[in-house]
């Protein structure tokens, strides 16, 4: 998660930075001081701004999480004209002038707002006020177990019959492609049950009479690429092969390349754009992988591995589903993280 705080008054300033330097290097945070309250206020690598209204408008859809140190009521009307979903809004929190209360406000869940919430109280002495239903009750929810094991939620309307279920403590049904640990005992593997989830790679049967479907979002994409490509041919060749192995394209998480190609403006834009995870691995990390790889004396001529994307997708963690294809001046090859599923994993 990448993080966006900004602050109104002179006091908050101070909490911000103060909020900055203890979520980092686990979030790292960026902070933006409203120019008019912060003379005097030791700039430390923060952003002035003059119009909160445009700088909301610009964060909201930059960064994964935004920090209010001001009140509720000035952080409501700010959002309020950007807020879509609760599939695509970003998490956003509240934290008072004085660092008493950490209050979050949108995306508690599948934006992970709640959790943020928790983590900035923790760390700054503070009181965390959480409202959602099934965390107040204690209960299993499909948003906070979905975003904290990287599923994508398919059915935002079947998301909120499960956790209408849980709450009037009704049997929820689980089927899984995959292994768990931690089955909660609001689930069970009875697929009897009315009302169910269902994870897998695709959606295509509906197990329950109300289903559920929560897919992985453990696709990666090892990629190389012409010297100044453009995002446009890098985004096509991805999706492109994507679409033609029947996946999802919510379902890539992470691009992989060499190290050569960490100045590649076309990469950074589109791992930017989609907000993915990029990596870059060195000629001697490439070749260190395990496997059998396609080959080139050229690309080996030029970035001192035989195989870039297939290698790189490798060194990520994944295993390669798709070998290296060509497609104008960039080359893919698709791999899959393996899927680890936790019931009780609370992450950002």
């Amino acid at each position: 998660m990448r993080a966006a705080i900004i602050s109104v008054t002179e006091k908050g300033a101070v909490l911000g930075e103060k909020i900055a330097e203890r979520l980092f290097p686990e979030i790292p945070a960026k902070r933006f001081c409203f120019r008019k309250n912060s003379v005097g206020i030791p700039h430390n690598g923060a952003e002035f701004y003059d119009d909160l209204s445009k700088l909301t408008e610009d964060v909201f859809g930059k960064f994964d999480g935004i920090v209010f140190v001001c009140a509720c009521g000035i952080a409501v009307r700010e959002i309020a004209p950007f807020v879509r979903s609760k599939a695509t809004d970003p998490a956003v929190t509240v934290v008072d002038d004085c660092g008493k209360f950490v209050v979050p406000i949108l995306s508690g869940h599948l934006g992970g707002a709640n959790i943020l919430a928790e983590i900035i109280a923790e760390k700054i002495g503070a009181i965390p006020v959480i409202t959602t239903a099934t965390d107040i009750s204690g209960k299993f929810s499909p948003d906070s177990f979905a975003a904290a094991n990287r599923l994508i939620v398919t059915d935002l309307a079947a998301a909120k019959a499960v956790a209408s279920a849980v709450l009037r403590g009704e049997k929820i049904g689980l089927k899984s492609e995959f292994p768990f640990l931690n089955l909660p005992v609001e689930l069970s593997l009875n697929e009897k049950t009315k009302i169910g989830i269902q994870i897998a790679e695709k959606r295509l049967t509906e197990p329950f009479e109300t289903t559920l479907t929560l897919i992985p979002k453990n696709i990666i994409a090892g990629v190389g690429c012409r010297k100044n490509t453009e995002l446009a041919e890098i985004e096509n060749a991805v999706f492109s092969r994507l679409r033609e192995l029947g996946i999802d394209e919510k379902r890539l998480c992470a691009l992989a390349s060499a190290d050569i190609k960490r100045g590649e403006k076309g990469l950074l834009e589109f791992a930017e754009k989609y907000k993915l995870t990029l990596k870059f691995f060195s000629a001697e990390e490439l070749m260190s992988a395990k496997g059998e790889f396609n080959s080139s004396a050229f690309v080996e001529k030029i970035t001192g591995a035989d195989n870039v994307c297939e290698r790189a997708a490798v060194c990520f963690g994944g295993r390669v589903i798709a070998p290296k294809a060509v497609s104008g001046r960039v080359t893919t090859a698709i791999a899959q993280l393996p899927v680890r599923l936790d019931f009780e994993r609370r992450t950002l």
